[in-house]
């Protein structure tokens, strides 16, 4: 072999350890560590709001000095695998997988991870800020008035912080409203990991005739089909009969008569095909005076008779 030839080929093997070396550090690295911190997350907390600051899964190589967080602020910190140890304001507390504690204002505290088998971490960094003070026994409240808690995880919150970082790497469509709800569901795991006794002291307050109008319409075409009637309908809705007419054309493109005849023959089509129900035995199920004129009604709104109707049914389903 040629001098030329063996320092090409010396070179170009140096070239490709150089490259694999490096190839190999971007992954470790890659795994080593991954951030957010230059997130807008903004999440609303009762009647105030939190800033989340930093987000970061991270596998330690090395010890995390002494240090502590300013007012407001805290460090949600979850162990998935690993072991070490962080001392808390002087006190040694030993860290294992499923280990999961809060550090939040003047709170010092150091990380030192095993040697041998190093603890990983999911923590998120946030800060609240204070719209006003937070009624006793709240989530709020409870967050604040516990600046250290340390324990292990019963509420799930690995599978939430996984999540969080599989919508924040991927962005599928709607991923940061799911951050934020899961950003929001960390923190009730993690109030509720310090007291799974502790019951809420705020409600959902009761909802007013105007929201719930649409499921009393609906709900009312749906089960009261016998005995369908305007005047009954506007009483439900707190309405005049003529604003529940308006309602409906404005709603569902239909007036009173027409949502009754599809709310009856809806019925019908299903009691004809559900059931061995006979056309009198139908018609008085749907409320109707005589079985005329359920079946004119019938013929009027489907096109063919009841019998038809199941006939061609019942050959299209064993075809």
């Amino acid at each position: 072999m040629s001098d030329f030839r063996r320092f090409l080929l010396t070179t170009i093997t140096a070239f490709a350890r150089i490259k694999s070396k490096s190839a190999n550090l971007s992954l470790k690295e890659t795994f080593m560590r991954t951030l957010y911190n230059e997130l807008n997350i903004r999440i609303p907390v009762e009647t105030s709001e939190i800033l989340i600051l930093n987000i970061v899964f991270e596998r330690f190589s090395r010890h995390i000095p002494r240090h502590s967080h300013g007012e407001y602020c805290y460090e949600i910190h979850y162990v998935p695998s690993g072991y070490g140890t962080v001392i808390v304001n002087g006190e040694s507390y030993k860290i294992s997988p499923n280990t999961l504690y809060v550090t939040g204002p003047h709170v010092e505290h150091e990380q030192i991870p095993d040697r041998v088998n190093p603890m990983a971490e999911y923590c998120i960094y946030l800060q609240i800020i204070k719209k006003s003070t937070a009624a006793s026994g709240s989530l709020l409240h409870l967050l604040t008035a516990t600046p250290f808690w340390f324990g292990r995880d019963t509420q799930h919150i690995h599978a939430v912080m996984r999540m969080i970082f599989t919508e924040l790497k991927n962005h599928y469509a709607g991923y940061m409203t799911q951050v934020e709800a899961l950003l929001q569901q960390s923190l009730v795991c993690l109030i509720r990991n310090y007291d799974t006794t502790q019951k809420s002291s705020s409600h959902f307050g009761p909802s007013t005739l105007t929201d719930r109008k649409y499921i009393i319409t609906e709900e009312y075409f749906l089960y009261e089909y016998q005995t369908l009637a305007l005047p009954d309908l506007a009483g439900k809705l707190g309405l005049s009969i003529r604003q529940t007419n308006r309602f409906l054309k404005k709603c569902y493109g239909k007036n009173f008569l027409q949502k009754s005849a599809e709310a009856k023959m809806s019925a019908a089509s299903s009691l004809l095909l559900n059931t061995t129900l006979s056309a009198t035995d139908i018609a008085f199920e749907l409320g109707y005076s005589s079985l005329e004129h359920f079946l004119t009604a019938f013929k009027r709104y489907y096109g063919v008779g009841t019998r038809e109707f199941r006939r061609n049914h019942e050959q299209n389903f064993m075809i």
